[in-house]
């Protein structure tokens, strides 16, 4: 699968690792890349052999955010429409599990695409910021909510006013991050989590991912339970379970 200049995309096994490859440039996102990345998941979305997406960087820093000389392509976000935001919902709806594995700097850009991932595990010697305030910008709305959402209102005011950065284990206390690891023990802990998923129901985490993030009503979810019954799959995960054998999962997104 090809992708912008600016990603790297591989596939070991059902784990895809989608990663900002802008190392000299701390991963700084340029604006053909925020306008790739929704279609990059889009392919990954409907890619049978892809069950989870892990989103890293490379060089020893997750992302500085945005490429501050491209900004004015970024569009003002006066509708919440620009193209940061695009790239983020089209990450935060993205239907199969996504784990952001976070060292160096999880900056401004980063730092949204951060948030916007299921789950982030981070080294702690990861640092973290959001920092308009630094340059005049009004966060926008999407954003500054799934950030005040995720670590709470007071941590979002700090971030944001200060736009100073953060450790690890403060991002641990807050929510920003779910984990933080040595660095030495942070790819076998994000990859042996990816692996662990990609053997779990795909229905499951589907219907689990809508209902948590809210995209999900009654009646989706009697629908997802009806489709657990008709297709074989809860049936499947009872009779291994009696038989003290894994799971054969098969059921996959029409």
């Amino acid at each position: 699968m090809e992708v912008t200049d600016g990603f790297d995309l591989t596939l070991d096994e059902h784990v895809a690792t989608l990663t900002f490859d802008r190392p000299a440039k701390r991963n700084a996102v340029t604006a053909a890349m925020w306008r790739a990345l929704p279609g990059i998941l889009a392919d990954l979305a409907a890619d049978a052999k892809v069950r989870v997406l892990v989103l890293t960087g490379a060089g020893g820093t997750f992302c500085s955010g945005a490429d501050i000389s491209e900004i004015h392509e970024l569009g003002d976000n006066e509708d919440d429409t620009g193209l940061t935001v695009v790239a983020e919902h089209a990450l935060m709806t993205f239907p199969k599990p996504v784990i952001a594995m976070i060292e160096g700097y999880c900056v401004g850009g980063g730092c949204q695409l951060a948030l916007a991932c299921d789950l982030r595990v981070a080294a702690d010697g990861a640092r973290f910021g959001v920092t308009p305030a630094k340059l005049g910008i009004v966060y926008p709305l999407s954003s500054t909510r799934r950030l005040a959402e995720i670590a709470g209102p007071a941590t979002a005011k700090l971030l944001l006013f200060s736009a100073e950065l953060i450790g690890a284990d403060h991002a641990l206390r807050t929510g920003l991050v779910d984990e933080v690891c040595r660095p030495e023990d942070l790819r076998e802990r994000v990859y042996g989590l990816a692996a662990t998923m990609a053997g779990r129901s795909r229905l499951t985490l589907a219907a689990a991912k809508q209902i948590i993030d809210g995209r999900a009503g009654e009646a989706e979810v009697r629908a997802w339970q009806r489709e657990a019954r008709e297709s074989g799959e809860m049936a499947e995960g009872v009779r291994a379970y009696r038989e003290g054998r894994s799971p054969g999962f098969s059921w996959d997104a029409k």
